[in-house]
């Protein structure tokens, strides 16, 4: 039995081998049509396809090459090397990708980079540098609002587009405004206290607080 077991399993690969051989020898037959379909697809970039647009990205004109189904989220990223928008769950569910596009905040993986071309879009990038930060992006750090940091840049910019469209918001408005962002550091409190802190209502707190103190002193 043994011995049977064992010229059946070599009988089982040599057919295996012979079947790849067959394969192999069937290629040699196909057209060369037939052979073009079996290459690998060339390059986004390479391919006929692909077309010349002009984005508007944080007041310069940057013209680029993409396909028609090139995300704006990958015009930015892959393309123009603009990484503050994040890639993460890539079908407009984070928000961690949040761009402004035409002072509007929109999800960069849902929006096609031709349909882009003519708009204004902003990134994190000219709302604030590391030596200039944004007063809402000062209140991000005093608050510890940013913990990991990877949706941190989602969040400024929808709360930018919130703060110039209502310099006073209340809290029902944050929260509207940003429920379309998600933080898995759940850090949902502080991230509410530094838009409210940043607001006009909350300079105001801060300034009277700042003043009674003195008066007390």
């Amino acid at each position: 039995m043994k011995n049977q077991n064992s010229k059946r399993g070599a009988l089982s690969r040599r057919g295996f081998l012979q079947g790849i051989g067959a394969g192999a020898g069937a290629a040699g037959v196909l057209t060369p049509a037939a052979l073009a379909k079996l290459r690998p697809a060339a390059p986004e970039s390479g391919s006929a396809a692909a077309r010349e647009i002009e984005l508007h990205v944080n007041g310069r004109a940057r013209r680029v090459q993409v396909e028609p189904r090139v995300t704006l989220l990958d015009a930015l990223r892959q393309r123009l090397r603009i990484r503050g928008p994040k890639r993460v769950c890539d079908r407009g569910e984070c928000g961690a990708c949040t761009v402004l596009f035409d002072g509007r905040p929109v999800y960069a993986c849902m929006v096609l980079a031709v349909d882009a071309a003519g708009h204004r879009i902003e990134t994190v990038e000219s709302l604030g540098t590391p030596r200039r930060l944004s007063r809402l992006q000062r209140e991000f750090v005093r608050h510890d609002a940013q913990q990991c940091g990877f949706c941190t840049p989602g969040f400024v910019t929808a709360a930018t587009a919130l703060l110039r469209r209502n310099p006073q918001p209340g809290e029902a408005e944050i929260r509207e405004a940003l429920s379309g962002n998600l933080c898995r550091c759940g850090t949902y409190p502080k991230l509410f206290a530094a838009v409210k802190a940043a607001s006009k209502g909350g300079r105001q707190q801060r300034a009277a607080s700042a003043g009674g103190r003195g008066g007390r002193r």
